[in-house]
């Protein structure tokens, strides 16, 4: 007899034994009392390398999303890139190599944070390296976090950023990474790295 499943995806759900801190246990959730009481149900990983992240990298939605019913661990692209500066197999990449050899200023722009979420910061680190060491003027355009990781802990992302390497801009993702359409505040991240607009503003 077939029979109709449905999946249902509810973000920012976990199990934790200690009901400490805990705002899922403390809830009233007279629905999700009666499933787990009564229907057969199992723990799944949901960080680490169980999603192909590193071990002790938090997972996400869009990570959580892509491995759901894929069967396998998939690897995501913060492992592959990683990878990739490790074995030196990025610094082969014709592309890069084409461009290296075309462009003596190379300007990297990124997400500048450890989050892990959307980038890294020893991606961006490993990229003005590898421009460095081709010959290149690096200059680095950090886009601050503040949402996959602490509000306040840019300033001390920036001060080993300007350690290492030429930093141009500094501008928060409120500005240069928003999705929900405000151009006008894409437009000020823009103009910053384009025209040197809003100097002193956008962080």
């Amino acid at each position: 007899m077939s029979q109709k499943t449905i999946l249902i995806i509810t973000d920012g759900i976990g199990f934790n034994k200690s009901g400490k801190f805990n705002a899922f246990e403390a809830a009233k959730k007279p629905n999700y009392e009666k499933f787990f009481k009564e229907i057969p149900n199992s723990l799944i990983k949901t960080s680490g390398n169980a999603v192909g992240l590193p071990e002790g990298q938090m997972g996400n939605s869009e990570v959580g999303h892509m491995c759901i019913g894929s069967g396998r661990v998939l690897y995501q692209n913060l492992v592959k890139i990683s990878r990739s500066f490790a074995d030196g197999s990025i610094a082969e990449n014709e592309a890069l190599k084409a461009l290296f050899k075309k462009c003596k200023k190379i300007h990297v722009i990124g997400l500048y944070s450890d989050g892990g979420v959307h980038s890294h910061m020893e991606h961006f680190d490993g990229m003005c390296e590898l421009a460095s060491k081709n010959g290149c003027e690096v200059f680095a355009h950090a886009i601050t976090d503040g949402r996959d990781v602490s509000p306040n802990s840019g300033i001390n992302f920036i001060k080993s950023l300007e350690a290492k390497f030429k930093v141009a801009t500094v501008c928060g993702r409120f500005y240069a990474m928003d999705r929900d359409r405000r151009w006008e505040r894409v437009k000020e991240a823009y103009d910053s790295l384009v025209n040197g607009a809003n100097l002193s503003s956008l962080s």
